[in-house]
C-alpha cells in the first residue's frame, strides 16, 4: 500500500475518537464496575481481578494490537494501521484520565456518581460515538470485529452473530465472578445503547429515502420530478406481472422531507402509479475523476480538442449532473473507438497466426492444425 493514501484528517479524527472513548468507559463505566462491549470489556474485567500495576490500559494494547496484526492480511495494511492508532490514543486517554489526571474514578463515575442506569446510559452512548467516528474514518476500536471476520464463517455464523454470543459469554463470566447480576444486566444496557449510537455515526441519524415508482407515463413523471428538486433518477424497462403491460421503473432518492411532495407530483401525472419507499444507509455520488478520464477519452478519440469547455468545473451537483450527462452522451464514441482498435487488433493478430502457417509448412515441421 502506498504511504501516501494514508490521511492526515483521518489521523486527526481517530485522535478525536480515541479520547471519546476513553472518556465514556473510564468517567462512566470503569468506576461502577460495568463492561463495555467485546475486548474492551474483556480489558476492563481483567484489570478489576488483576494486581494495580496491570491498569486498564495495559490490556487494551495487550489484547487489541496482536489481533489487529494477526488480521492483517485479510482487513489490509490501511485498516491495520488505523486501527492500531485508534486504540493507542483510547489506551493513552484512558492512562491520562485514571492514573495522571486529578479525577478520581475508583469509586463512583466524577459525573453519575453512583447512578448505574445514567452510567451505562450515557457510558454507552459517549463510548459509541468514539467506536463511529473510529468505523467512519477507516478503522476499528475494538479487536472483537477483527475476530468475527476470521473467525464466524468458519463457525458458520454471521460477524453480528458471532460478536452477540461473545459479548453473551463475556457478561455471564462477569456475573459469575462478581456473585452478582445486576452489573452485567446494566452492562447489556451499555450495549445496546453504544450499538444504536454506532449505527447513528455510520449511517447517519437522518437516512437517505429510495422511492421505487411504476408508471405509465414516465416521461412526464421523469420531467416533473427533475424539475421540482432538480436531481437525477434512473429508468429501467419494466412489465406488469399481471397485466403484461410495459411499464418504466423509475428510481429516485430523496430526503424523507420530499417524500410527500413526490408523491403528490407523482400521482397527479399518473393516479395509477405504484410507489414503495425504502431506507438507505448511504448514497455516494459518482466519481468525478472517473467523469473527466471518459470526457477526455471520447474527445481524443473523436479529434476533438480538450478544452475548459469540453471539461468544465465540476462544481456543486448541477455540475455534477452535467459533466454525467456530458459523458454518457459522449460514451458511444468512445465504445465505437474501442470496438475499432479491437477489431484491428483481431485482424493483425490473425495475420500474424497465417504468417506462422506459412513459414511452418515451408519447412515441414508438423503441428496442430490452427484455427482462424
Amino acid at each position: 500500500m502506498n504511504i501516501k493514501k494514508l490521511s492526515i484528517k483521518n489521523f486527526l479524527m481517530l485522535i478525536v475518537a480515541g479520547l471519546i472513548n476513553a472518556f465514556g468507559v473510564t468517567i462512566f463505566l470503569y468506576p461502577v464496575k460495568l463492561y463495555d462491549s467485546g475486548i474492551s470489556g474483556t480489558s476492563m474485567l481483567l484489570a478489576q481481578i488483576t494486581p494495580e500495576y496491570m491498569p486498564l490500559s495495559l490490556f487494551l494494547i495487550l489484547l487489541n494490537v496482536p489481533l489487529f496484526i494477526f488480521g492483517y492480511r485479510r482487513l489490509g495494511l490501511q485498516f491495520t494501521l488505523y486501527s492500531i492508532f485508534a486504540v493507542a490514543v483510547y489506551s493513552l486517554g484512558a492512562w491520562l484520565i485514571t492514573d495522571v489526571l486529578p479525577v478520581d474514578v475508583s469509586i463512583a463515575s466524577p459525573l453519575a456518581g453512583q447512578d448505574l442506569l445514567l452510567c451505562a446510559i450515557f457510558g454507552g452512548l459517549i463510548s459509541g460515538l468514539g467506536s463511529g467516528l473510529t468505523i467512519r474514518f477507516g478503522g476499528a476500536i475494538d479487536g472483537i470485529e477483527v475476530l468475527a471476520v476470521i473467525f464466524a464463517k468458519r463457525l458458520g455464523l454471521t460477524v453480528g452473530t458471532f460478536v452477540m454470543i461473545y459479548n453473551a459469554i463475556l457478561y455471564i463470566i462477569c456475573g459469575i465472578m462478581l456473585h452478582s447480576w445486576i452489573l452485567p444486566l446494566y452492562s447489556i444496557v451499555t450495549y445496546a445503547a453504544a450499538l444504536k449510537t454506532v449505527d447513528f455515526v455510520v449511517e447517519g441519524i437522518d437516512r437517505a429515502k429510495a422511492a421505487t415508482i411504476i408508471t405509465s407515463h414516465a416521461d412526464a413523471v421523469c420531467e416533473a420530478l427533475a424539475e421540482h428538486f432538480r436531481t437525477g433518477m434512473t429508468r429501467i424497462a419494466a412489465k406488469g406481472g399481471y397485466s403484461g403491460d410495459d411499464k418504466t421503473m423509475i428510481y429516485f432518492v430523496m430526503n424523507r422531507f420530499q417524500i410527500t411532495r413526490m408523491k403528490a407530483i407523482v400521482q397527479e401525472i399518473d393516479p395509477h402509479a405504484y410507489i414503495a419507499i425504502s431506507e438507505i444507509a448511504d448514497v455516494f455520488r459518482a466519481d468525478i475523476d472517473w467523469v473527466k478520464q471518459k470526457k477526455a477519452a471520447a474527445c481524443q478519440a473523436s479529434g476533438d480538442v480538450l478544452t475548459a469547455e469540453t471539461v468544465p468545473t465540476l462544481d456543486g451537483a448541477d455540475a455534477d449532473e452535467a459533466a454525467l450527462e456530458q459523458s454518457a452522451k459522449s460514451a458511444p464514441m468512445l465504445d465505437k473507438a474501442v470496438e475499432t482498435a479491437a477489431a484491428h487488433d483481431e485482424v493483425a493478430a490473425n495475420a500474424s497466426v497465417s504468417v506462422r502457417e506459412d513459414k511452418s509448412e515451408l519447412e515441414n515441421v508438423p503441428r496442430p492444425e490452427a484455427e482462424i
